[in-house]
């Protein structure tokens, strides 16, 4: 959905908005609007607000004439990729009663439970919905992240099954393809449509290989590694890359980080995947050089979620940003943020594979049009 309404569309959103009931001294229903704690937005069934309360102006910091006239999308989540449907929207337009999405909120502060509720007019025509935002606390946002981490690990295991099914029959086409190639005459019709079930083959086997790299079916030789030679050695390898698209790359390494115990080519494929879809983010922002093409990157000691150390890396880019309707399917096998032909979307799925095989986490913060932060935590050896 555009951000950029014309004056009908304006024009419509007003008459809309001025039907909404005005405060009566007895304190009418604007004043029990404005009194709601959670933040709650009214909006059409095409997503433009045409009203919010207090709370869900505090929330947004903005003015209520900022945010009339606007996209949720745009208000809530920042903003959606061109080539992507905003989940939300997408909803919206169903006008199902009752539904509960569980979502982060940039343009709020905090973690929400967004509850959806249609409101039918004396026609059982739908011309508004609320939109009810109520923060989670922190026992509520560990429950949600752990139940992620499940969902993940059971794709993992379906990525496997998956794999080794359609490993043994591939091997066969590609063998059989390859005899039938060398006894086909040269530049013959036979031999390139041969050369071409074989190369298509072996696209497949490396889709394989990936699937297994993700579910972690592979053998893990760990020894104590250093993480910022991890860091460097990743660097080395994209620094000419990344000169020729006038990205900068800015690191910060804090003193006595603890060892950790884990396999160096697979900690570096970590850091190469991540520090890729940087790249592809701010070179989709930035077409040109520009100052802003940046890539921060730090490395801390922290404490996880048991409370034991760990080593925290985090990679920040000021790229196109992800859209938080989305976030939670980032480290499924085939799902990917970028336009058809771009990418194969497993570069996410084998870094979840990798770091949870650490005894790690990943973690995602992101805003539309501002920032990505993709952040890995990995136990120290005690």
């Amino acid at each position: 959905m555009s951000d950029k309404k014309s004056k009908s569309e304006k024009q419509v959103v007003m008459q809309e908005y001025s039907k909404l009931p005005e405060p009566s001294p007895a304190g009418g229903g604007r004043e029990l609007f404005h009194a709601i704690q959670d933040p709650v937005f009214v909006v059409t069934p095409d997503g433009i607000i045409i009203d919010a309360n207090k709370a869900a102006l505090t929330a947004a910091k903005k003015d209520l004439s900022e945010i009339i006239g606007q996209g949720i999308c745009k208000i809530i989540h920042g903003g959606s990729l061109p080539h992507m449907k905003c989940p939300l929207e997408e909803f919206l337009r169903t006008c199902f009663t009752n539904y509960v999405e569980e979502t982060t909120l940039p343009g709020l502060a905090g973690e929400y439970l967004l509850t959806i509720t249609p409101v039918k007019d004396r026609n059982e025509n739908v011309r508004k919905i609320l939109l009810v935002a109520r923060e989670l606390t922190g026992d509520e946002v560990r429950k949600a992240d752990s139940f992620r981490t499940a969902q993940m690990a059971s794709i993992g295991e379906l990525a496997a099954g998956v794999a080794h099914e359609v490993n043994n029959p591939i091997t066969g086409i590609i063998n059989f393809a390859q005899i039938l190639l060398d006894d086909s005459e040269k530049d013959s019709i036979q031999e390139e449509l041969l050369g071409r079930i074989v190369n298509e083959g072996e696209r497949i086997a490396v889709i394989i290989k990936n699937l297994l790299s993700f579910s972690r079916e592979s053998e893990n030789d760990n020894d104590l590694i250093d993480i910022k030679q991890v860091i460097q050695d990743s660097l080395t390898l994209v620094q000419h890359q990344f000169e020729k698209d006038g990205i900068r790359i800015d690191t910060k390494y804090a003193e006595n980080m603890g060892q950790l115990v884990g396999n160096f080519t697979q900690l570096q494929q970590v850091i190469l995947n991540l520090l890729s879809n940087s790249r592809f983010a701010l070179n989709e922002r930035y077409p040109n050089p520009s100052p802003d093409k940046i890539i921060e990157i730090s490395c801390n000691p922290s404490v996880n979620d048991q409370g034991k150390p760990a080593t925290q890396i985090c990679i920040k880019d000021t790229g196109t940003g992800i859209p938080q309707g989305i976030l939670k399917k980032l480290f499924d096998p085939f799902f990917t943020t970028k336009p058809s032909g771009e990418g194969t979307g497993l570069g996410l799925s084998i870094t979840y594979g990798i770091v949870r095989d650490h005894g790690g986490t990943i973690k995602v913060d992101s805003r539309m049009h501002q920032y990505t932060k993709m952040i890995v935590e990995l136990p120290q050896l005690r």
